[in-house]
Order: structure tokens, then C-alpha cells, then sequence
């Protein structure tokens, strides 16, 4: 029933951003900084002349020194001297590769930067079709949705306090907003763009409004989807999920947490962020872990299996974490 993902079919399924960090030998990861660096085309660049920059939701690059620009898949067959073809069939196989060394999809050490760009202007918009088709994939109602206070978004942009940088603005489907019970924009949700799914306005242990502390179990997610799909399932327990699965919630959250809760379990994502995360709060908290091998992780499950199905395989794993 444990289904791999480590096969590549197409060069959508691979982040442009990758492509830039693995063929430019990136020391960061892009997220949504410019990079200048010396130019690929150029060998007697003293100066570096070359910039990978972010403009209209994509990674662009320019290297000033040859006058050549492009998209990702530009740079791999301009590097390469290579057709279109060619050069589409390389980032597929470069990355399969990379995917058997790396499952997680994270270069080995890498630190992420937070975006310069914050959040701002968000007008959100009424449900459509659309947004019923992906949610529901995933077990997740209007009621949920209204209940954890997810609303559809029309559009957004991002400023920064920099002048030279431009205002963005965005507006197409599948745009969604996590925000708090006063209103504020938490996050930003946008599952089809590879390079930036998730943009975050400000702290927030996503759950934390939802709290009741009237079910005795508490499961720590990986995200706020996964949680959502988790409520799905009917369990009587109560779910909260920290802004990434690498930023331990602090140990005075915690503490309360504790005293509330009879049992507290994490339940991440099946890669090995994940697991390590995991292991984490095992190690730090003494927190119990259900490792939940369906698929990548919870919603994903739901997809593949349905709430049914998906309740019967994680249940046993679920009472084994939880029970005192």
C-alpha cells in the first residue's frame, strides 16, 4: 500500500527553483531573494554579472555579461549547449537522482531564508467549484474550513521595505489564506506553485484558535491541511500544527499543552524531515510519534485511500501513541 513518488514523468513536477540551486551550485535556497553570481557562459567573469531573480511569481535569470536570459530550462540548455528536448530530459534525470539521495526534496544542510517580500493587501473572494474539487480530494468541507478559518483569495501582493524591489501582485485560482480568529493573515496557501507554496506573514501555531481543551488527546500535525483531513476522519481528539515541522513548538506551549491534554502525539509528514522532526519532539518533550506509511503524508493518504480506509490503517497507530 506504501506508494514511491521518486519517479519523475515531467518537468513540471520539478521546481525551478531546484534547477537554479543545482546547476548554478547555489550556497542558499531560493526564496524569493535575488541571487547575483559569476556568469555560467563567461569563464573570465571577475565581476559577477549574472542574476536569478523573482518577477511574476517565476525564477528568472540574466547574465548581463553574455546578454543571454531565460526561464529555468533556458539556463540548462544554454549551460549544456543542448535542444529543448535534451535539455528537459537532463533536469528530469538530474533530479530523479537527486530525489533517491534526498527523498525529502532538501539539499543536505541548506538553511532556508525567509523571503524579503511580506504580505500584503489580501482580498479574498466567494468559494467556486474549483476550490470544492481540490479540498474535497483531501476530506476537507466547508465547515472545516470555516471552522479552522481558511478563505479563498483573489488576489495578494508582497512588499518589501526595499525601494529598488518592485510590489508583486498575484491573482489566480487556487489561492488560499490561513488567518486567525481576529482576521490576520497567517499564511498563504498556494498548492500548484512548486517554488512558493507556502508564504508566511507572521508566527502562528496554526490550530491554536480552535482550541477547546475538552477532548483528551492532542495531535501535533505537519501542517494545517493534514490537521484539517485528521478532523476529517472523526477522531475525538484535538489538532494543532506549527508554522514547518523544523520549527519545534516552544516548550512553554508545550508545557500547557501537558496540563491540558491526557496524551500528545506528533503525526509528520513520511520523508525524512518528518521522521527526524519527529524525533525531535520525542527527544526534547518526550512526545510520542506515529509514523503513517500510506503516503507522504495525511491529506495525500485521504486522496489515495478515502477517509474510510485511511481511519482504518492510521487508527491502531494512533491509540498505540496515545494511550497513557
Amino acid at each position: 500500500m506504501i506508494r514511491t513518488s521518486n519517479i519523475i514523468c515531467n518537468v513540471s513536477d520539478v521546481p525551478a527553483s531546484w534547477v537554479y540551486e543545482f546547476y548554478c551550485n547555489l550556497t542558499e535556497p531560493l526564496t524569493g531573494q535575488r541571487v547575483n553570481i559569476k556568469s555560467i557562459g563567461n569563464p573570465n567573469d571577475s565581476k559577477p554579472s549574472m542574476f536569478i531573480y523573482f518577477a511574476n511569481g517565476y525564477y528568472m535569470w540574466k547574465d548581463f555579461s553574455t546578454g543571454k536570459h531565460g526561464n529555468h530550462v533556458d539556463l540548462v540548455r544554454y549551460m549544456y549547449n543542448i535542444s529543448l528536448p535534451e535539455a528537459l530530459q537532463l533536469i528530469i534525470s538530474d533530479y530523479t537522482e537527486f530525489l533517491k539521495k534526498h527523498p525529502d526534496g532538501f539539499f543536505p544542510n541548506s538553511v532556508v531564508k525567509e523571503t524579503p517580500y511580506k504580505v500584503d493587501r489580501i482580498v479574498t473572494r466567494a468559494w467556486n467549484n474549483l476550490d470544492a474539487t481540490y479540498w474535497t480530494q483531501f476530506g476537507i468541507s466547508s465547515s472545516i474550513l470555516e471552522k479552522f478559518n481558511v478563505k479563498a483569495i483573489a488576489s495578494y501582493s508582497l512588499v518589501t521595505e526595499d525601494s529598488s524591489k518592485p510590489e508583486l501582485n498575484f491573482s489566480k485560482n487556487y489561492l488560499y489564506g490561513y488567518f486567525t480568529a481576529a482576521g490576520y493573515i497567517a499564511k498563504v496557501y498556494q498548492p500548484y506553485n512548486k517554488d512558493f507554496k507556502f508564504i508566511k506573514a507572521q508566527n502562528y501555531i496554526q490550530g491554536t484558535d480552535q482550541l477547546e481543551f475538552v477532548h483528551p488527546n492532542l495531535v501535533i500535525c505537519s501542517s494545517l491541511k493534514d490537521a484539517m483531513s485528521l478532523v476529517a476522519c472523526g477522531y475525538n481528539i484535538e489538532v494543532v500544527a506549527p508554522d514547518s515541522e523544523n520549527t519545534p513548538i516552544k516548550p512553554e506551549v508545550i508545557d500547557i499543552y501537558k496540563k491540558k491534554f491526557q496524551s500528545i502525539c506528533t503525526l509528520f509528514d513520511n520523508d525524512r524531515t518528518g521522521i527526524e522532526s519527529m524525533n525531535k519532539y520525542k527527544a526534547m518533550y518526550n512526545i510520542p510519534m506515529v509514523h503513517f506509511k500510506a503516503e507522504k503524508d495525511l491529506a495525500d493518504s485521504v486522496k489515495a485511500y478515502g477517509l474510510e480506509k485511511t481511519r482504518q490503517m492510521l487508527t491502531p497507530l494512533l491509540k498505540e501513541a496515545l494511550k497513557k
